[in-house]
């Protein structure tokens, strides 16, 4: 699917009440001997790893990518299962730690940094903080994190109460959550974008937001409103402002349309000891599809934070 030089190894991860469940840790090692430093990347909501021209960055930085595709994500989702659906964001810690155990134990990687996207990197900061003290990660990348609900203060409220009714007896039952394709349609190739991904996997329209997701994403945000305590460096990147597409202003040019990028600023404090918060601007919700000179200002910055706080080669 990706092309020459990528692996895709399947992680069994038992079963839950839909029945089977994999994980998807996909590989690229650069050339010669396997290097000191890897990088693993956590995916957003209704999305996996497409982006090849991250794995190039990271793999002429010197280091071994690998990206997980979560379980009922993407590569790992089964025709028995509704994507996405979750009862709790620590359901993936079990991939992750499975993940990192082959990158560090098996593949010998000293220096590892973690690399979320959006809900990716919720969930990344989450298991980080669960993991601190134990030398399993040594840096975080979180590329505009899922860290509050992009919605008013009333809105939040109401939603996330009425996911948290719902969860238990009604898990899968869909939220009335507004889900507009116009950012995606600004990624894709066959729209108005340049990038080429699957849409059965990523959907123009998405998958619809159910009750047991948005509460297992809603407690781990409060969670980590309340402060983690992270030991190790972390890089947060949000583009400089947001905005809302509609058909009358379909606009998502240079803005990060999904979530709240003041939000990010806000929260970032909490995340850890040594917090480091970069604002892009014109950056898209993923920082790294957006579209030239501003993609590369966002691989620079981070060439430069890990040059400056991950360990030497």
């Amino acid at each position: 699917m990706l092309g020459d030089g990528y692996e895709a190894i399947e992680l069994p991860m038992g079963r839950d009440e839909e029945g089977e469940v994999v994980a998807t840790l996909v590989r690229r090692r650069g050339a010669g001997a396997s290097r000191d430093r890897a990088v693993l990347y956590l995916h957003g909501f209704v999305d996996y790893f497409f982006q090849r021209h991250l794995a190039d960055f990271y793999v002429e930085l010197g280091f071994d990518f690998y990206a997980l595709d979560l379980r009922k994500y993407g590569r790992s989702l089964r025709p028995h299962q509704t994507p996405n659906l979750i009862g709790s964001l620590s359901e993936y810690f079990p991939e992750i730690d499975e993940a990192v155990r082959i990158v560090r134990d098996v593949d010998g990687h000293g220096t590892l940094l973690l690399n979320g996207h959006s809900t990716g990197g919720l969930i990344a900061a989450l298991w980080a903080d669960r993991v601190r003290g134990r030398g399993r990660v040594d840096g975080l990348f979180l590329n505009s994190p899922f860290l509050d609900l992009p919605e008013p203060l009333v809105t939040r409220k109401l939603g996330a109460g009425l996911a948290r009714v719902l969860r238990s007896r009604f898990p899968k039952a869909p939220l009335p959550a507004k889900v507009s394709d116009l950012y995606p349609r600004s990624l894709h190739r066959d729209h108005d974008g340049e990038w080429e991904f699957d849409l059965e996997w990523k959907p123009l329209l998405g998958f619809p937001v159910r009750a047991a997701w948005l509460a297992a994403v809603r407690r781990g945000q409060l969670r980590l409103h309340r402060g983690l305590d992270i030991d190790v460096p972390v890089l947060v990147m949000a583009s400089a402002r947001s905005v809302r597409p509609t058909r009358r202003a379909p606009d998502v040019t240079g803005a990060d349309a999904v979530l709240d990028v003041e939000h990010m600023a806000r929260w970032a404090p909490r995340l850890g000891r040594t917090v480091t918060l970069v604002r892009i601007d014109g950056g898209l919700h993923d920082l790294v599809l957006s579209a030239e000179p501003v993609r590369g200002r966002v691989l620079e910055e981070l060439a430069r934070w890990t040059g400056g706080y991950l360990p030497a080669p």
